[in-house]
């Protein structure tokens, strides 16, 4: 992603309170890696006991690098910041830059449809074809991508950016400074259903989902609302793509969620918890603060103390896993003989 107008380097100093070497005035528009970046990229390295190789050739207009890189192994030309901890000056500076290229003119679009009972802050952006219903409300700064969906009564909080085909259904609470992308689905039916005489009769999910700020949902997600009570995301919740949390799940503040996870209905996730990719948890368990679940791992119990926590089997060649397998029926017979 690139601004167009980009930020100059001693206003991105600033930003991550970096000491500037070189041309306080030079705009960087966008990052590169050092090998490929131009006049108006920033690169970064990463440590000062190994960087790049060819990184005193590199044409970026800037370079974030740890405070005691030497100065001969920089190139001449760039401007440089340096920094005590580069990745987490990267991410401030990468924000920014996206912040801006994100901006939109304030507006609604010829194309959107807006009911006359929706609330639309005159400093929100509504996108072509984008649909805002009944009682929902559109905060300052707000961006409601082309083709996006604000249901009835939804709440979309101040400088809050929908991506092009964001879902947010009915009476979805959504905070400040979130990011929803293209295709998540916010508010769907939880998956609620009470056997009778063979068939399945649909209980009607009649909570909502309630997000907190700077909360940001991947693409093609589902955040389920709830059957009674509202499912809830906490503050600095980052949802990667292709999760679905289910109806009443709760996640606690600044909790990491990789793809393709799945949360069973009324889990509740602690705060500062990181949960690999393809993981699944079981339903009304309860995972405590500071956990992180590793990828794959299927979660079938409480978890009451902080740690890492890990299940599944590494691949192998199949002739060597149907030994194994051979193996463990063995040892299942000679437990039941």
């Amino acid at each position: 992603m690139t601004d167009p107008n980009g930020i100059d380097t001693a206003t991105l100093a600033r930003l991550v309170g970096g000491e500037l070497e070189g041309d306080p005035g030079r705009r960087i528009r966008g990052l590169a890696t050092p090998e490929r970046a131009s006049e108006d990229r920033l690169a970064f390295v990463m440590r000062a006991d190994d960087p790049p190789p060819g990184l005193a050739q590199s044409h970026a207009g800037a370079l974030l690098v740890p405070a005691d890189l030497p100065g001969d192994r920089l190139p001449a030309t760039a401007a440089c910041i340096r920094v005590a901890s580069v990745y987490p000056a990267y991410a401030r500076i990468s924000q920014a830059l996206a912040a801006n290229a994100r901006r939109r003119e304030a507006g609604v679009a010829a194309s959107a449809s807006v009911d006359p009972s929706a609330q639309v802050d005159p400093e929100a952006a509504v996108g072509a074809g984008a649909v805002i219903a009944a009682g929902a409300r559109v905060g300052a700064g707000a961006v409601v991508g082309a083709r996006a969906y604000v249901g009835r009564d939804a709440r979309i909080g101040a400088r809050t950016f929908l991506h092009p085909g964001a879902c947010v259904l009915d009476g979805v609470v959504l905070g400040e400074r979130c990011i929803v992308h293209a295709g998540a689905v916010l508010g769907a039916d939880g998956f609620g259903f009470a056997p009778e005489d063979g068939a399945w009769l649909k209980i009607e999910q009649v909570g909502g989902v309630r997000v907190g700020d700077d909360v940001e949902i991947g693409a093609n997600s589902t955040i389920d609302r709830g059957a009674l009570e509202d499912t809830r995301l906490g503050d600095g919740v980052k949802i990667d793509n292709l999760v679905h949390v289910a109806h009443n799940v709760e996640i606690g503040d600044h909790t990491a969620i990789a793809g393709c996870v799945g949360i069973a209905g009324s889990a509740r996730i602690g705060r500062h918890c990181a949960i690999g990719g393809g993981a699944g948890i079981l339903g009304h368990l309860r995972i405590a603060d500071h956990v992180t679940i590793h990828a794959m791992t299927l979660v079938t119990r409480s978890i009451d103390r902080p740690g890492h926590y890990a299940s599944g089997v590494p691949h192998q060649e199949a002739r060597l896993w149907n030994r194994t397998l051979a193996r463990l029926r063995r040892l299942g017979r000679r437990a039941r003989d």
